[in-house]
């Protein structure tokens, strides 16, 4: 916008070289953005962004319908008893939920132009000092307080090293892996804690009406990233800051500000995992956790996040985990090498990337000269 201002106005009213041009205001009723959710140009639900998302998550879906059908293929003995199939759907959200969580965090982090490469260890870290006899003896409220002001901690930590440090979110992130890996050695003594709060051990056992409570937790947390992504003004900065951040801070934004507690968020998704993932392993150990910012990574992306920043979709992110978890399941109940598993997701992230590409570059660019040439 301000390089088409400058290039309309004569050369003798261009603004002084210290003056920043302002920005003019959208128009009443337009989309405050894009990317989230929020509709493009009007064009309905098959096209602009809102049309991509849907498209996108509705392709994320058939992928999961093609996967069932080569478990119902390659063991119709096990597809053909309803209740296994039941109990297995519930096998496959709970192995999804504790990265599930994570990838929430991951996905605002990636939407606002950053990286975290420490979610592991911070669920590692949280996991450690919640399980310590000290904190323990605080009960159910202590564990899970502690658990979440940690890694809360180190997700500020990790903002303000990258927003007022200006590091680059890569090596502060992965500075924080190794410090919060090694600081969950010191704490455990490299030992295995073992978890004897019945409550917090309960969270992994016990279920409501037929669905696990960790399901219910990865629910309530995807329903309100969707709602702060979506329907709040954070969420729109956040979309702002990682599509242009120049932009956002000419137009208000405290851009620093907002990259830091982006980096908070994600430390609260991840103690929240923590004791998720303490009370399936009824323990806690500075192991835990081993490569979850990688499986969170590969989650967000093939949900349609892209790595630049500025476009993504937590209903895509949660699909993108259950494809994984579904992958993981399929390969459980064949028989297969977890080493042929991960070449299969490693080959699924790289479609992935590509398949974006193509979307937001070749695609859109072709409907913009199909709209041209119409209204021609």
């Amino acid at each position: 916008m301000t390089e088409r201002t400058e290039t309309a106005a004569p050369a003798a009213a261009a603004p002084p070289a210290d003056r920043p041009t302002p920005v003019s205001p959208a128009p009443a009723g337009a989309p405050a953005h894009k990317g989230a959710g929020a509709p493009g140009n009007g064009n309905g639900r098959w096209s602009g962004d809102a049309g991509e998302s849907f498209r996108r998550n509705l392709g994320l879906v058939g992928v999961l319908v093609v996967l069932i059908i080569i478990g119902i293929i390659t063991r119709p003995d096990l597809y053909g008893d309803m209740n296994w199939v039941g109990d297995n759907i519930m096998s496959i959200l709970t192995l999804a939920s504790v990265v599930g969580v994570v990838t929430v965090g991951m996905t605002f982090v990636i939407i606002g132009g950053g990286i975290d490469l420490s979610v592991g260890a911070i669920v590692a870290l949280a996991g450690v000092w919640s399980t310590t006899v000290a904190t323990q003896s605080y009960g159910a409220g202590g564990m899970i307080f502690t658990a979440i002001v940690v890694a809360v901690c180190v997700g500020l930590v990790n903002g303000f090293l990258i927003s007022y440090g200006r590091l680059v979110p890569f090596i502060a992130t992965l500075a924080m892996l190794v410090a919060a890996r090694g600081l969950a050695a010191e704490i455990s003594d490299k030992q295995t804690q073992v978890s004897n709060n019945a409550t917090i051990n309960g969270i992994a056992s016990n279920d409501i009406l037929g669905i696990p409570v960790l399901v219910y937790i990865l629910a309530g947390v995807v329903a309100a990233g969707w709602v702060l992504l979506n329907r709040t003004t954070f969420g729109r900065r956040t979309v702002a800051v990682g599509g242009n951040p120049e932009a956002a801070r000419l137009a208000g934004i405290n851009v620093r500000r907002h990259s830091m507690l982006l980096y908070a968020l994600s430390g609260l998704c991840c103690g929240i995992a923590a004791i998720m993932l303490t009370a399936q392993a009824n323990s806690a150990q500075a192991a835990m956790a081993n490569l979850y910012e990688l499986d969170a990574i590969a989650a967000a992306i093939i949900g349609g996040t892209l790595l630049s920043g500025g476009r993504g979709t937590i209903v895509g992110s949660l699909l993108g985990v259950i494809i994984f978890a579904t992958i993981t399941n399929l390969f459980a109940i064949n028989g297969l090498s977890t080493e042929a598993q991960n070449m299969v997701k490693g080959g699924i992230i790289v479609a992935a990337v590509l398949v974006q590409q193509f979307r937001f570059k070749s695609l859109t660019q072709l409907l913009a000269r199909n709209k041209l040439s119409s209204t021609n």
